[in-house]
């Protein structure tokens, strides 16, 4: 995303330049340079991540109820050359916070599921939630302890989807987990479907600070992008009128 941005800003230039413009061809040049420089050596990215992760550098402290549900989202899935399915590089600080809650929860004497919420979006031939929830039975999660929701292709569908499974299990607490930069737009889409759940991130990321640009910034700040655009997105389609209606909570 911010790659395509800067190269419309040189496109522009060219075309301003072709066209005589050459102060306006300076001024887009100039934006490209400098937004080139903010993103790769980090101060960008840094101030798009510490307004999304800023609310979860403290883990919350889970007050387990009678029935407990933490639902945990997939980061993709990845097939090795030996043709096995397995989590995404990503998946594996989600998936350690899930069961680390879990097991949390079981040590409180109430019941608790552990929901894992993720298709196959990436069309590799096995949805997020059956390789995860395999992965999660060989760490000692007992089946019918799992609550697999295979359907979903994206974080709105995560949230449209696992609303009825937690609503037919009786979920009266329910905790989130996701990456730290994620929570803010998985949690504003799960309450739109009536949860309200309390978040919990499985990693958090970091830019790195450089004098040279560096192409891990660029990408961290396109995922911080990537969440900015998907809650102005959610903002204009309920102005709009295209969003599925909103559900209040406890609503069946």
């Amino acid at each position: 995303m911010s790659l395509g941005v800067l190269i419309v800003l040189v496109l522009l230039g060219l075309v301003l330049h072709a066209l005589k413009r050459r102060r306006m061809a300076g001024v887009s040049w100039g934006l490209a340079v400098l937004l080139f420089l903010a993103t790769g050596c980090g101060p960008l990215p840094a101030w798009l991540l510490h307004n999304l992760q800023g609310p979860y550098v403290q883990q919350p402290s889970v007050a387990w109820a009678p029935r407990n549900a933490i639902v945990l989202l997939g980061a993709g899935t990845v097939r090795t050359p030996a043709g096995v399915v397995e989590p995404a590089l990503f998946a594996h600080g989600r998936i350690n916070e899930a069961l680390a809650l879990y097991r949390e929860c079981k040590a409180s004497g109430n019941d608790c599921k552990l929901e894992v919420s993720g298709g196959d979006a990436l069309h590799i031939g096995r949805p997020e939630a059956t390789v995860y929830g395999a992965l999660l039975q060989r760490l000692g999660v007992p089946a019918g302890d799992l609550l697999l929701e295979p359907r979903s292709m994206n974080t709105w569908q995560n949230a449209q989807f696992s609303a009825p499974l937690l609503r037919g299990y009786g979920a009266q607490r329910v905790v989130l987990v996701s990456s730290a930069v994620h929570l803010n737009r998985a949690s504003l889409y799960f309450a739109h479907f009536g949860i309200v759940a309390t978040p919990v991130r499985g990693d958090w990321v970091e830019p790195l600070m450089s004098w040279w640009p560096l192409s891990w910034n660029f990408a961290v700040a396109d995922a911080a992008l990537h969440e900015y655009v998907g809650v102005w997105r959610y903002k204009v389609y309920n102005m709009m009128g295209w969003n599925a209606p909103a559900t209040k909570p406890g609503a069946a």
